[in-house]
């Protein structure tokens, strides 16, 4: 299951694998994943959902993927419940990959927790909500919804000595 799955790239790797499910809360990415799916002969089972309420039943998943998703969920209620629901629709035994953006990332130094920043979509310029967590932070919203934390570590390109300040924070997490 691959959440947040935006216009489908991370399908990509994961072709005649398994099958593949995946959800967005935008109607606009659910279509473009189509596009892409049918581009590259591909064809996941594709809804529009919100993380917040994952439209599965309990324990049917072995493994799940959101990549720059939960950084988008406000509040930490929703980011809780979010988190709770990843687990929920897990196997036991079950592992999830995600990727968050970093609050001490250069970019991000002196500014709050939360932010909206510029995206441009066609002509149209949005500003995109994003929640900033720290790698303490992350370990201990997971861990708190009865998560395992396997790791949690910087994207595999970067190369500073000290983690804190990486771009983007990814955590393998498994469902015990």
């Amino acid at each position: 299951m691959n959440i947040g799955c935006a216009h489908g790239p991370d399908f990509l790797p994961f072709r005649g694998r398994f099958e593949m499910w995946g959800l967005d809360s935008s109607g606009q990415m659910i279509k473009l994943a189509i596009k892409y799916g049918e581009k590259h002969n591909i064809s996941p089972n594709l809804l529009m959902a919100d993380a917040v309420q994952l439209p599965f039943c309990d324990g049917i998943f072995d493994c799940a993927l959101a990549v720059a998703t939960y950084h988008h969920i406000r509040g930490r209620q929703s980011r809780d419940m979010a988190f709770r629901e990843l687990r929920r629709v897990l196997k036991p035994g079950g592992e999830a990959f995600l990727t968050v953006w970093n609050r001490w990332q250069r970019i991000f130094l002196g500014k709050g927790k939360e932010v909206h920043l510029p995206w441009k979509t066609g002509d149209q310029v949005i500003h995109r909500y994003y929640y900033l967590f720290t790698y303490f932070e992350i370990v201990k919203a997971l861990s708190s919804v009865g998560f395992r934390v396997l790791a949690a570590r910087p994207e595999s390109y970067y190369r500073l000595p000290l983690k804190c300040f990486s771009r983007n924070i990814c955590v393998l997490v498994k469902r015990d």
